[in-house]
């Protein structure tokens, strides 16, 4: 699997209230990725997700796309060392 990596990613746009965290969650959990995904109250989304490289690539490309009901305008991504999350939640 390689090394484990954690990205802190803030995601804006239309994207809440269209099925944003709902989808992160299950292409997350698609990839083998850990971590939370939450609305924040400025409208934007915030995601803490921690996987391989590559799965972490694969988690940002969709990330830059979002559900078909959303627009992403912006991700900003930053890199931290691993908490090691057990699951990928919702938080509300």
């Amino acid at each position: 699997m390689g090394e484990t990596l954690l990205y802190k990613i803030r995601v804006r746009g239309l994207v809440q209230g269209v099925g944003f965290r709902w989808s992160a969650a299950w292409e997350a959990r698609k990839l083998g990725i850990t971590g939370f995904v939450r609305n924040m109250p400025d409208g934007s989304v915030y995601i803490e997700a921690e996987g391989s490289g590559s799965s972490l690539g694969e988690f940002l490309d969709w990330c830059r796309r979002g559900p078909a009901a959303g627009y992403v305008e912006e991700v900003g991504v930053d890199k931290f060392p691993p908490v090691n999350y057990r699951d990928f939640r919702i938080e509300h």
